[in-house]
């Protein structure tokens, strides 16, 4: 009797292993899925303090090979004013590249600009 139970136990070990290996595999699958889903809205203030109105604004992460849509659309920014700039794109990154494009064809970029660290992302006649 003895025996036949360890025969039982020793034919079980083998799925059981395969279970827990199988769970510590997916671990960090889910882990990397939670983390993609608690991807926030990056928001913040676009401040114009040029003499310039801004025609286009664009934001792509740095590993981006092209400028992403132009978030202001039709609108433009004048000079002077600011707007709130909600940035929902799925992804998990702070770090962005930005472009301004003003009324005078004049393009400013800023790369790897950390939105979570800041309030208010400022255009100045000085860049």
């Amino acid at each position: 009797m003895c025996l036949m139970d360890m025969h039982r136990t020793s034919r079980f070990r083998k799925p059981l292993r395969t279970l827990i290996a199988a769970t510590a595999l997916s671990i960090p699958m889910l882990l990397g899925m939670a983390r993609g889903s608690l991807a926030e809205d990056l928001v913040f203030t676009l401040a114009n303090q040029t003499h310039y109105d801004l025609r286009e604004f664009y934001a792509s992460p740095p590993d981006v090979s092209s400028w992403e849509e132009d978030i202001l659309g039709p609108d433009i920014l004048e000079a002077g004013d600011s707007i709130r700039i909600t940035i929902s794109d799925g992804r998990d990154t702070c770090i962005y590249d930005l472009m301004g494009v003003f009324e005078d064809d004049d393009q400013v970029v800023k790369r790897k600009v950390n939105l979570c660290r800041l309030d208010t992302f400022y255009f100045t006649e000085t860049e």
